[in-house]
């Protein structure tokens, strides 16, 4: 169920637990023109936040945390009702090809490593 609106092109949504490194990134996004129109802290509350927009992210940049199990279920749930959206992964996961081909099949546009500073997230978010 795509809810019809056009992603706005500026902005970005997170959904990642909370992180000060996160909090920076996200205060240097802002800074640099990018609308941070949310952050949650797991994919559940993030599809709510989505239902109650009038205009949706460009993308969101999702905490790939492998250790919840129902995590790529929950990617796939979000891709099929917003598939306009853009997912950028982010988290401690090997970037080998297996890796790579496993989340571009689920809907993940590109892959952040923890680490990663502003400007790559500046980088990815206006790559996709």
């Amino acid at each position: 169920m795509d809810t019809g609106n056009k992603p706005h092109k500026n902005s970005i949504a997170f959904i990642n637990d909370k992180s000060p490194l996160i909090d920076i990134i996200c205060n240097d996004l802002t800074a640099s023109g990018i609308e941070i129109l949310f952050r949650s802290e797991n994919i559940q509350d993030g599809l709510t936040q989505l239902s109650a927009l009038t205009e949706l992210p460009k993308a969101i940049i999702i905490d790939l945390n492998f250790e919840d199990k129902n995590v790529l279920a929950q990617v796939r749930e979000l891709k099929a009702k917003y598939p306009s959206i853009r997912l950028i992964g982010y988290g401690d996961i090997d970037d080998t090809d297996e890796t790579v081909q496993a989340l571009t099949k689920i809907g993940i546009k590109s892959y952040l490593p923890i680490g990663s500073d502003a400007d790559d997230f500046k980088r990815v978010i206006e790559k996709v």
